[in-house]
């Protein structure tokens, strides 16, 4: 078994399909075995029997479909569960919304085939359908750390060194900060293929998220304080900034706006769990 990806779902009917197509479709040598384990939690949708529904076109290209159905919901709890099928000490986890280019699964197995511990990812694109989200986005996109680092959102792959530095994934928000930060910079590697992510729709949808997003990150630097020596992340200049809202006075508004109320309601939402 050359590689195993690690696809936790929740409520996912509606997307897992495009998602494992979109694996189905890559790129991949004939010799090479590749396991994918699917691990739907706390599904109240059809993401289990939609999932299993593509098993004859996994075994048609040789490759192994597990799919593992858990009553509880957690995507952390998932991630364990997901590696605990793992047959490949090379893991590759995908979230169930994001589609990849056929060349991006191979690419992530190439560079990650060498002794020492490494971690890789692919060239995330930042999608979404609503006039509001697309604003936030081409400013997202513009931000130095998603412009010009391997951030993982959505994808990231570590080889079996890399992944002998932590046992089960900890309870917290953000498994892709504490999995990236467990790398340090010459650890992580992006490679040219990408991959479709999809953020948030709407306004109250976007704080939602980002506050999550913003929580998820100081929880990780919080209990795991030495982790921080791994922190990359580009400044955001204030000339940066300013050239950007002279050029989209909109997305930079929008996007500014959804930051500033994220910090704002922080301490009145006591719900961190992943929203679209």
């Amino acid at each position: 078994m050359r590689a195993s990806v690690i696809l936790p779902a929740s409520n996912e009917a509606k997307l897992i399909g495009d998602c494992l197509l979109a694996v189905l479709a890559s790129e991949w040598p004939r010799d090479a075995a590749l396991q994918v384990v699917v691990v739907a939690n706390g599904c109240l949708d059809a993401t289990t029997d939609v999932a299993r529904g593509y098993s004859d076109r996994f075994q048609a290209r040789g490759w192994q479909l597990d799919v593992i159905e858990r009553q509880a919901g957690g995507k952390l709890a998932a991630l364990n569960a997901g590696d605990a099928a793992a047959l490949a000490p090379l893991r590759i986890y995908l979230d169930a919304d994001v589609t990849v280019d056929a060349g991006l699964l191979w690419s992530l197995v190439q560079v990650l085939e060498v002794e020492h511990p490494c971690y890789a990812s692919g060239a995330v694109r930042i999608t979404a359908k609503g006039w509001f989200s697309r604003a936030y986005a081409r400013i997202w996109r513009q931000v130095p750390f998603m412009r010009s680092g391997v951030p993982g959102c959505g994808v990231f792959a570590v080889n079996a060194a890399g992944r002998a530095r932590w046992g089960e994934f900890p309870a917290i928000i953000s498994d892709d900060t504490f999995v990236r930060l467990s790398f340090a910079p010459e650890e992580r590697i992006g490679v040219e293929p990408g991959y479709d992510w999809p953020i948030a729709e709407g306004f109250a949808t976007l704080v939602k998220v980002r506050r999550r997003q913003d929580v998820g990150v100081e929880e990780v630097m919080a209990r795991y304080p030495e982790l921080q020596r791994n922190d990359d992340k580009s400044p955001f200049s204030m000339s940066e900034k300013l050239g950007i809202a002279l050029r989209d006075p909109l997305g930079f508004a929008i996007y500014t706006s959804v930051a500033v109320l994220a910090k704002l309601t922080r301490s009145k939402t006591q719900d961190w769990s992943r929203s679209r």
